[in-house]
């Protein structure tokens, strides 16, 4: 059958041959599905699906609420704190972030990379409340510009 066919024509003869064996079988019964070897286990309470009877609960099940209390009402909290400004993205000038950098002439490539990972790891836009970004992100570029600078300074 495989010989001088394409795998697919082999799969169209082998269904065409299953199909006129299934029309000549008689039917399996009707609580069989066919190739299923195992039968099926359910939560079954006199004769009705458990989870059929509980459907509104399906979600309370994964909340840690009461249902039968509703919808339990969180205790009314004072507003978050105002977020406070830390110290270092206060200091925006280019040489206050040249301090902080602290680059020499004994610096190299190396050390000019992990400063500026050590500086944005601190100082990062994204790593800062809402409030602050304008700073941080300020800070970032100058330090990238510095770092920069000095990096073009050792290739010459």
């Amino acid at each position: 059958m495989l010989f001088g066919q394409s795998v697919f024509q082999s799969v169209l003869e082998r269904l065409k041959v299953e199909d006129e064996t299934a029309e000549d079988a008689e039917a399996p019964a009707a609580h069989r599905v066919s190739g299923l070897g195992t039968g099926l286990a359910f939560d079954v309470m006199e004769g009705v699906s458990v989870a059929s009877q509980r459907v509104g609960q399906a979600y309370f099940d994964n909340l840690d609420l009461d249902a039968a209390a509703g919808v339990a009402q969180k205790p009314a909290s004072a507003p978050p704190p105002e977020p406070v400004m830390p110290d270092h993205l206060t200091r925006t000038t280019p040489q206050e972030v040249a301090a902080e950098l602290a680059i020499s002439a004994a610096d190299t490539p190396l050390t000019l990379r992990e400063k500026r990972r050590a500086f944005a790891r601190a100082n990062h836009p994204d790593g800062v409340e809402l409030p602050f970004r304008d700073n941080a992100t300020k800070r970032m570029m100058l330090a990238n510009l510095l770092i920069d600078e000095a990096l073009r300074r050792l290739s010459r």
